[in-house]
Formats: C-alpha cells, structure tokens, sequence
C-alpha cells in the first residue's frame, strides 16, 4: 500500500484508495489527491475531514429533492426489513405495480406504461430493444436503423454509446458498435446563441438533417430518433425553439419512433415533472433514472406509449411477449424508494418550486457575464452552464481547476471539458443560489 493511496484515520480506520478503478475518473491524479465525501444531508455533503460542501449538481443530476430525506430513507429501510428481494420474471410483489401506477398517473398523453430497469444506461438499451420489437411486431422487420446526435449522451452500454454521440466515450469500443447508426448534428452554435436566456433563437433547422438520412437511408429502413429533450452530461446544450416539435413532426410523417432520454430532465428538472411536459413535444419512448428514487437506490425505467406497448403484447403468442429484463428489474428497496421519492415531490411541491426559481437561478447564472474566459451561459429550468475558453494546448484544464478550486472552496460544481454544469437539488434556496454562484464567481477569477 503505497502511501499516496492511503488516508489514515478515515471513518475511524485506515483507508486504501488502491484497489477500487473509479469510473469517469483520473484515477493516479485522483489518488494523489483525494476529494472524499462522508455524509449528506439536504443541500450539503460533508467531506471526511468535516468540511461542508454544498451541493451544485445534485450528486450526479440525480438527488432531486436533496439529501438523506427522511421519508425516502424510512421507506427503504421498511422495505429492506420487509422484503428484500423478489423476482421479477414470472413473478412480482406489490411496490412494483404501486410505482409503475404513480409514475403512469404523471405521465404525458398516452405514456401509460413502464418497464423498469437498474440504471439510464440500461433504459436507453432496453428502449432500443422496445423500438426494434414494436416493428417486428408489425412485421416491418427492416426498420433496425436508429439516429442518434452528435453530442448526445445515452449511457454506456453497446447500445447506448452506439447511438450517443460523445467521441471519447465511443472511440474505444468503435469495432463493436452497432453497425447501423446515423447522428443528427448537434444544436451548440456560440457563433449566434451565445449567452441566451433559455431556448436559443437559432438552430431549429438542424432537424430537417432527418430528412437528409431518411432520403440516404430510406425511411422503411429507421426504427427510431433518440435525443435528450436538453442534453445534459455534454455540457448543457438547450434545444432551439421548435427543434423538437419539428423532430416530432418529421418521425410521425416517415413512422419513426421518438425516444427521448429524460435521465436528466425527468423528475421536475425544468420546473416540469419531464422535459416532454415543458416542451409540449410527446413522445412514443422515455428514458428515465436518477430523479425517479432520488438516487436513493439505482433504479431506472422506460415509458412506452399505450400503442407500442399494445402492439408488442397483443401481437405475439402466448407466452413471453418481450426476452428481455433484468435480475433486480423492480427491486422492492428501489420501488420504495421510488414511491417515497414521489410523495416528496407532491408534498413539497418541488416541480413547482423549481419552476418559481428559475428566473431568480437565470439571473444570478447569468451575473457571471464578463468575467475571465467565460465565453458563454446557458439556462433552462433549473440547470445551467457556464463555457470558459479552453486553455491553448490544454482543453479541459481550466474547467477542472475552476472545479478543484470550486470544492475547495465549499461547492460541488460539474465539469465537462471547459463547461461548468450546475443543477442544484430543487430544495435549494436563493441564499445557496448566491453562495453557489458567487463561489464559481471567485474560483473562475482565481483560475485566470
């Protein structure tokens, strides 16, 4: 054990960093200089040597309605004493049927049923597989194309790198993806929307790409579009104004699919309970995790409109409809989790309250206009990023210090590349907001 890799007197004993291969991580720099978190409560974790570390990014996007919330922590603990696991092929239990009908109620239009996974990367694969099953369904068996978008982030399975869009994750696993994959362009476009307040004016016209692939590819060929509603992980990339009612209007005209993955979005992000409420835009595939237990216990899902689910069903023969599912599918701690998460939702009023926040988070976002490097700022809901320059020879180095400095400084910022992504728990108050703010303020100017 070498001595970089080993804190003393951490929790009570000596701990090893060596072992475990952290995921998404400069694992030798991260182990030279270690950012270890302790415990959390509402908007804030504390770090292992006691500091308090307010929370910008609701863990990893996910922890919705902040911290070790009392009624989510309670259900999860009846149901570990209760029934700790149950299978889910051939069998069920009652959490389960309880969550898919709550969540059924939230839904838009005709999303009306759910089929429940572990993670987002395992709800994108799992709708790609739905998409492909709705066709063979119907005996258009051809239909085995999808389009993703430059840019895009779908998660980290075959299927969901195959369709994503973010070069350093797909360039590894290139030989295996799926061979048959075409990608919209993204919407990013400094040059004419820099430092927009919400939607920017310009870019709607990148939808009309799908025609461009449906004239290369044949629409009989595409089974489905898959696009986050604001995608998020790249560095938040906010849609044009009527880019995804035109994307919509072109899948409906050639028989496409539209999946839209709302890990991100769903669960009252954009002061909506999904990206598909505040856009007006329905589509027939949703992907969702994180907000969905407040990442309490992993779970995710897929929302599947009443006509794909029927068609799947009711068209095959007796027995299984769909080979396809997962061992802890509908695990009782998750659903738990889940039901609780919702009634927090309600009761707080948590949609509605990100929604009032908005303008106020808008406007302090955009207060750090000016400063060093900043090239550009974007806000939807309550999510925002903030684009530096990126350093000459080194892209990506002046956002990870703008993060360093942000942590040791009491705030837990993102970073992708040279962007900042912020998105609070929808608990956060306009004080935070200003100490969250101000921190990135003084950590951007520290870093010039």
């Amino acid at each position: 054990m070498t001595e970089t890799a080993t804190i003393a007197n951490v929790l009570g004993s000596e701990l090893s960093l060596e072992e475990l291969w952290m995921p998404f991580t400069a694992n030798r720099a991260f182990k030279r200089a270690p950012r270890l978190l302790a415990s959390a409560s509402g908007m804030y974790y504390t770090t292992v040597d006691g500091r308090r570390v307010l929370d910008g990014t609701a863990g990893l996007w996910c922890v919705n309605a902040g911290h070790c919330r009392e009624p989510i922590v309670r259900a999860v603990q009846e149901a570990a004493a209760t029934l700790d696991f149950a299978p889910g092929f051939q069998m069920g239990h009652p959490y389960s049927f309880m969550l898919a009908e709550r969540v059924a109620e939230l839904l838009p239009g005709d999303l009306d049923h759910v089929f429940f996974v572990n993670s987002g990367s395992e709800a994108v694969d799992s709708a790609l597989k739905i998409a492909m099953a709705y066709f063979q369904s119907k005996g258009e068996t051809q239909r085995a194309r999808f389009v993703g978008r430059l840019r895009g982030y779908h998660g980290v399975g075959f299927g969901g790198i195959s369709v994503g869009g973010i070069e350093p994750n797909r360039r590894a696993y290139m030989a295996q993806l799926l061979p048959q994959v075409d990608h919209l362009p993204h919407t990013h476009d400094i040059a004419r929307n820099a430092f927009t307040r919400g939607q920017p004016a310009h870019g709607s016209e990148l939808a009309e790409d799908l025609e461009r692939i449906i004239r290369e590819r044949g629409a009989e060929t595409i089974a489905a579009v898959i696009v986050e509603p604001m995608a998020g992980s790249t560095g938040v990339l906010v849609p044009p104004k009527g880019y995804l009612k035109r994307l919509r209007e072109l899948c409906d005209k050639h028989g496409i699919l539209l999946i839209f993955d709302e890990v991100i979005t769903g669960f009252g992000r954009l002061g909506a309970p999904f990206a598909a409420d505040y856009f007006d835009v329905i589509p027939d595939l949703m992907t969702v995790a994180k907000g969905l237990t407040n990442a309490a216990v992993p779970m995710g899902a897929v929302f599947v409109r009443h006509g794909v689910y029927d068609t799947v069903v009711n068209s095959a023969p007796a027995g299984i409809e769909l080979f396809h599912g997962y061992t802890y599918s509908g695990h009782p701690l998750a659903a738990a989790a889940g039901l609780a998460t919702l009634d927090v939702y309600e009761t707080e009023g948590l949609f509605e309250r990100a929604a009032s926040l908005a303008p106020y988070w808008e406007d302090a976002l955009h207060s750090l206009r000016g400063l060093p490097h900043v090239v550009d700022i974007r806000n939807l809901g309550l999510v925002g990023g903030i684009e530096l320059e990126p350093r000459a020879g080194a892209p990506g180095a002046r956002g990870f210090e703008v993060f360093v400095d942000c942590f040791n400084r009491g705030v837990l910022a993102r970073v992708t590349g040279d962007i900042i992504a912020l998105s609070p728990p929808l608990i956060i108050d306009k004080s935070q907001i200003d100490e969250l703010i101000g921190t990135i303020g003084a950590a951007i100017k520290a870093v010039a």
